[in-house]
């Protein structure tokens, strides 16, 4: 997830522009039923008054999808191309948003005049609409944030990369750049989109029967691709997915799709001849809910594959979802169904540049100091090098929350600030702590016990104690009732306390809990989170 500040001015009179607002998403091991992660902005928020805006630089969900969640917290303008302007408005409706951000259209090429910024929308290649860098001139200088980039001078919808402005901006000086790290340990040149779409051409002409492609909805670039190789073939396109018909609607009012047939729906799936259908549809990463995965475990109610059929990834599997994918693919190979993947042919290329391309923007920019940005450690530390190989003589290695100086002077860290996240828990924006996500984690991995005790008036056991287990085994290695132990194990460490110090529920509670918890361990080698409710009859 990305969010990128700038600053210019004295320490305590700033002026700050932000520059996306991104998320990245929840998993199971570590945010237990939480969707999304998302910049915790309580720096910038105190600074409210002296934010100038928000930039926008392309629509993925790690540069723009937080605004929706985070903007009644900054309520500043909102700068972006129409395409993004255009997936926001959309998002926001399906998801009965009413609080919509101040949100104002830019073309590619424009400049955007925030005092004392001055930012230039430079169009660049990404998988993705309408991409840009910033040039962000200010009365110390202009610095380049590349955004998401890759050097393809075909890139299949929209402008290709810029490559004479970014070279007229490297004339007139640069001092800094913050520049895209994904593909820095990757030799070579990322492929073309052009070329993959001439390799999906071919897998879907040479298909017998039904053809299903997942892809990054986002891509629209891809999306128009496969539809070319759909008709091409002389098949129907038929989209499923809400997300994938978000953005093919967006993209035809843009006009990206002139040119291709208009889409069907899934109903009409069921009217088509197998060697006449070609589905288009999301799930590229094993997501559970998404269509493809319903279609690989059967559990579709109008789709189905069948044996013969070819199913193409046209996507990579983002690292944390291998097991998902597998389980995707392994359900279609069950159902006799061929897959392809990009280790098959070229029918997929990131959107990222390799050490050849950032060494080719590291010559038109020619900037003073680089600093690594957007990837992993690995992947910041490998541009460093790289930069630093390319003469390139001041690289700053930051982290989040890191406050790096860029001008005048040496560029260093000097300062830290406030750099957390927030989980977006159902309805709930909130904290880590406050979210308790370290509970739920516990929760997951050793379950939870409630034990009741309940004493009379002379603070005696008025009845045995009850004990309810969830998530955990019902017996011992011995077969004994856990349950049955525990209400033993509540009722003697109960009976262990002096009685006049029972007239404390504390007390008492800590000590039916200290016994369970050492029942568990010693017998399943777990201590469980639990919780003893005490009652006193008066």
């Amino acid at each position: 997830m990305n969010l990128g500040l700038y600053g210019f001015g004295p320490p305590h009179a700033k002026k700050w522009i932000i520059v996306d607002v991104g998320v990245t998403f929840g998993d199971l091991r570590t945010t237990p039923g939480v969707d999304l992660i998302m910049p915790d902005t309580a720096f910038i928020e105190e600074e409210k008054d002296n934010l100038l805006g928000i930039i926008i630089t392309h629509a993925h969900e790690d540069h723009y999808g937080a605004l929706l969640d985070l903007w009644p917290r900054l309520e500043v303008p909102v700068y972006a191309t129409r395409f993004t302007a255009g997936l926001l408005k959309a998002k926001a409706s399906e998801n009965g948003r009413h609080n919509y951000p101040d949100v104002r259209v830019v073309e590619q090429g424009a400049t955007i005049d925030l005092d004392p910024f001055k930012v230039e929308l430079v169009a660049v290649s990404h998988s993705i609409p309408e991409p840009n860098a910033l040039a962000i001139t200010t009365p110390l200088g202009t610095i380049v944030h590349t955004g998401d980039w890759k050097i393809d001078k075909r890139p299949g919808v929209g402008k290709a990369i810029d490559i004479e402005r970014l070279r007229e901006i490297g004339d007139a000086g640069v001092v800094a750049m913050m520049c895209d790290s994904t593909n820095a340990n990757r030799e070579g040149h990322s492929p073309s989109e052009h070329e993959v779409c001439e390799g999906l051409k071919t897998w879907v002409a040479s298909a017998k029967n039904r053809v299903a492609v997942t892809a990054f909805s986002s891509n629209v670039s891809r999306l128009k691709s496969i539809m070319e190789a759909a008709a091409a073939a002389d098949r129907h396109v038929v989209v499923m997915g809400r997300a994938m018909r978000r953005v093919i609607s967006v993209a035809a009012e843009c006009g990206f799709l002139d040119g291709v047939p208009a889409p069907l729906s899934e109903d009409d799936f069921g009217h088509l001849p197998r060697e006449k259908v070609l589905l288009l549809l999301t799930g590229s990463q094993g997501e559970e809910r998404a269509a493809l995965a319903r279609i690989a475990s059967d559990e579709h109610p109008r789709v189905a594959m069948s044996s013969g059929d070819r199913v193409i990834f046209s996507s990579r599997t983002i690292p944390g979802n291998e097991k998902s994918v597998n389980n995707v693919i392994n359900g279609l190979a069950l159902q006799g169904v061929e897959v392809v993947t990009d280790r098959d042919g070229l029918v997929h290329t990131s959107g990222h540049p390799r050490r050849d391309e950032l060494k080719e923007m590291y010559k038109l920019v020619r900037p003073k100091v680089l600093v690594p940005v957007h990837g992993e450690p690995a992947h910041l530390v490998a541009q460093a090098k790289l930069a630093k190989a390319e003469g390139i003589s001041e690289v700053v290695l930051t982290q989040n929350g890191k406050m790096v100086r860029l001008a005048p002077g040496p560029a260093r860290v000097i300062d830290e600030v406030l750099s957390d996240v927030l989980l977006l828990d159902g309805r709930l924006l909130r904290t880590p702590e406050e979210s308790n996500v370290r509970e739920r984690r516990t929760l997951a991995v050793a379950g939870i016990i409630s034990a009741m005790v309940t004493l009379d008036e002379r603070f005696e056991l008025d009845s045995d104690p009850e004990v309810v287990l969830v998530g955990i085994p019902e017996k011992d290695d011995e077969g004994e009732l856990f349950s049955e132990a525990l209400a033993d194990a509540v009722e003697n460490a109960v009976e262990s306390i002096p009685r006049n110090r029972r007239r404390d529920r504390d007390v008492v509670g800590q000590a039916a809990r200290r016994a369970i918890r050492s029942h568990m361990g010693q017998r399943w080698g777990k201590k469980p989170m639990c919780h003893v409710f005490v009652s006193i009859i008066t």
